[in-house]
């Protein structure tokens, strides 16, 4: 099948209209038709190489939602019509202990990505969710509940299953205090999520500028790490933060926040740290630890938790022909506070 999508074909090179071909559908695949498409930050550092292990012609995209336009003759989940969605996953070995246990984004034996990524069949290099359509077999589908508006809720397969998952594994909810490092797209979803769970949720910034956006997305306060006096004061008070910051930082500083058997988990910076002390950690029983997005089974109740309390992204819907200009802004910070792409316009432009 010809599909239109936008790739870069190395990495100094922008994004430009690309044609190529999905496979045809296996027995257990589903054709989905993309009508929304998050812009992950991870897009740019992939089409850009900045890890070091992009294939070209990249096409980027895991934050992919569609309708079902036809299914293979093993599909039972999913029918023609249908509204779904796909993230950062489109397979893994489904035999290791992880995949038994729903944590597919951990396979022991390589999962798969949704876009630069080799095919488990074939070994062609998967290409994503910035096209017209897109082929995944049935398991790695979601389900978009009734009432979710799908124009916003592409975000939520990549920068809100990163946020909600670390939630879920430390318990955040009711009576537990959290903190938010970086208000970005991680960073508000991070925001909204645990105010949603029910905790008491707080946002770390080095200045005052953002105290009426995190006072707006439902924290209770704004602590200014750069403010030693109000740092001191808030020291041993947080059972949980969820630093989003996406570049090298020195989390040193927020380490005394936590409380006794605390844990700062990291989900935005994929890289070296800043040499953490051992002083507060030894002290006070901290834990320092990372999160990787989430399995299926969790994503999907991500987007049945988000319909039920009505929690969407804050978007900027754009063009797709304005994919270049959106990743000079994304650089900037300069998006409030997640791109999406409306498929449309490059249907249109065909």
């Amino acid at each position: 099948m010809k599909i239109l999508g936008y790739a870069a074909q190395s990495s100094t090179t922008p994004l430009a209209p690309f044609e190529f071909e999905r496979r045809a559908l296996r027995p257990n695949d589903v054709l989905i038709e993309i009508l929304y498409c998050g812009v992950c930050h991870s897009d740019l550092h992939q089409a850009r190489d900045d890890w070091g292990y992009s294939v070209y012609p990249l096409v980027p995209g895991h934050e992919i939602v569609g309708r079902v336009t036809a299914v293979g003759s093993k599909v039972s989940r999913y029918k023609v019509g249908d509204s779904v969605a796909v993230g950062c996953l489109v397979d893994s070995c489904q035999e290791c202990h992880h995949c038994h246990h729903g944590e597919e984004q951990f396979c022991l034996n390589g999962r798969t990505d949704t876009y630069n990524s080799p095919d488990r069949t074939t070994g062609e290099n998967n290409l994503g969710g910035y096209s017209t359509h897109i082929v995944v077999r049935e398991e790695f589908v979601l389900r978009v509940p009734a009432g979710l508006d799908l124009a916003k809720a592409a975000p939520l397969l990549c920068a809100g299953i990163t946020t909600y998952s670390p939630l879920r594994t430390w318990k955040a909810g009711p009576g537990s205090r959290v903190a938010v490092v970086g208000l970005g797209g991680l960073g508000h979803m991070a925001v909204k999520l645990a105010v949603g769970l029910g905790a008491d949720v707080a946002v770390l910034s080095r200045t005052r500028d953002k105290e009426n956006d995190a006072l707006a997305l439902g924290a209770k306060h704004l602590l200014v790490s750069s403010d030693a006096k109000a740092m001191e004061a808030a020291a041993s008070s947080f059972d949980l933060i969820i630093d989003t910051v996406p570049v090298k930082h020195d989390i040193n500083p927020y380490l005394p926040l936590l409380k006794v058997d605390g844990t700062l988990v990291l989900v935005g910076q994929v890289g070296q740290l800043s040499e953490p002390s051992t002083v507060p950690l030894v002290l006070g029983r901290r834990s320092i630890a990372g999160s990787l997005i989430g399995g299926i089974e969790e994503t999907q109740e991500l987007l049945d938790f988000c319909a039920k309390k009505n929690i969407l992204p804050e978007c900027e819907m754009i063009r797709m022909d304005q994919i270049n200009e959106a990743f000079e802004r994304l650089e900037r910070a300069d998006v409030r506070y997640r791109f999406v792409i409306d498929m449309a316009s490059l249907k249109a432009a065909k």
